[in-house]
């Protein structure tokens, strides 16, 4: 499990968004991380120990005065590898700017010396106000990370101000890029991904495109900013949201795509081509929209530019590029001369004739394929193949 042998202790203050955390406490446990939940008074009428306890199979502590735990702001304090807050309210992060440790979770923070994530959750006029800025400002300079927060319907309202607690997997993936980003090599890496289909228009309503949906490259954008690294992915139309922490621009065209890419390229430690750009343009764009009656209506296509080819001059010495393949029956012959004529470290290979693999499905089942070996894998979850290319990336970094 990507979390374990991590631990992590995880403090909640007294808002709403205490609900949240519960979740939270749930995915960080599933990950195999070892969660130490410790509750403010304010937080324990929001959501009872009980609750934590079962979903992290701990202890949850609550107090400084449980019999049997005088110093266990020091334990707690010292063992962890990450503190996360989630919610910071208005009133935890001013004590902890002053350095107050009335309580069990702010003695603990005044006593540890371990990195701390907070995910601030509050009304949006709490937020806003000087004092809560000023707090956040010095929390910042003592080097926590802060978490939103994030724009959205708050428990008294609607509101278009930052207050709202951002969500769970948001907080999880910062806390996994936390704990990750010291042990690997993509931490502070430049990654640029592209993702998704193109559309190469016909006439003023209709395109050439395909039935990529950019799940792979999303999910290879949002583990390798797990991972440390510093992501752009560039992503033709798709509904996806933005990966978390991840810099998105949009494109429509392959030759879009090939600008994007060319004016990012200089920076790039890795390249990552997941994108499914469409092969043909029309020659000439008809204009308004033909008719389905038009009589004799024929469309000349022309090959568009190979936007992978093209990078070959402009990489950096020394990135790790990679490219996918996907072929009819998994063609390995084709495979290995498209990382030939491209020049790349790795290429995927996955079937475009398995209802499970490719386009527009949850799971792929890819072969990587080197200049050195051929190396099948079995069907995976999405997430799952972008781990294991982002391992075969970081043994060659």
């Amino acid at each position: 499990m990507i979390l374990a042998n991590r631990r992590v202790v995880l403090g909640v203050s007294g808002g709403i968004a205490c609900y949240k955390s519960c979740t939270l406490a749930r995915r960080l446990t599933e990950l195999g991380a070892t969660v130490d939940v410790i509750l403010t008074a304010a937080a324990t009428e929001f959501v009872r120990p009980l609750t934590f306890e079962a979903l992290t199979q701990r202890p949850v502590h609550t107090s400084l005065w449980e019999p049997g735990t005088a110093l266990a702001h020091l334990e707690l304090g010292r063992g962890p590898d990450l503190i996360a807050v989630a919610p910071a309210t208005a009133n935890l992060i001013a004590r902890a700017a002053l350095g107050i440790a009335d309580d069990l979770l702010s003695a603990i923070l005044l006593a540890s010396e371990v990195p701390v994530l907070a995910a601030p959750g509050m009304n949006d006029e709490m937020f806003a106000h000087p004092a809560t800025q000023a707090n956040l400002a010095t929390l910042r300079q003592r080097g926590w990370g802060l978490i939103g927060p994030a724009v959205g319907p708050l428990a008294e309202g609607p509101s278009d101000r930052p207050g709202r607690m951002v969500e769970p997997e948001e907080i999880l993936v910062h806390v996994e890029r936390a704990l990750r980003t010291p042990e690997g090599k993509l931490g502070s890496r430049h990654v640029l991904i592209t993702a998704g289909p193109t559309h190469e228009p016909l006439d003023a309503v209709r395109v050439i495109t395909n039935p990529s949906s950019g799940k792979m490259g999303y999910h290879l954008a949002e583990r390798a900013f797990a991972r440390g690294a510093d992501v752009t992915l560039i992503s033709g139309p798709t509904s996806l949201p933005r990966p978390t922490g991840v810099e998105r621009e949009w494109v429509t065209t392959t030759e879009q795509l090939r600008e994007a890419v060319g004016r990012r390229l200089g920076t790039a430690d890795v390249l990552i081509m997941a994108a499914a750009p469409s092969d043909f343009r029309a020659r000439e764009v008809a204009s308004g929209k033909p008719q389905r009656a038009t009589a004799g209506h024929s469309v000349h296509l022309d090959p568009t530019v190979d936007v992978l080819e093209a990078t070959i001059p402009h990489r950096r010495p020394g990135t790790v590029t990679v490219g996918f393949a996907l072929e009819v029956g998994a063609n390995l012959d084709r495979a290995r001369e498209k990382l030939r004529r491209k020049q790349l470290d790795l290429i995927a290979l996955n079937p475009a004739d398995e209802p499970e693999s490719g386009f527009a499905v949850d799971t792929n089942r890819v072969t990587f394929v080197t200049d050195t070996e051929v190396r099948p894998l079995e069907l995976l979850p999405k997430p799952e193949v972008a781990e294991r290319i982002l391992d075969e990336i970081e043994g060659r970094l």
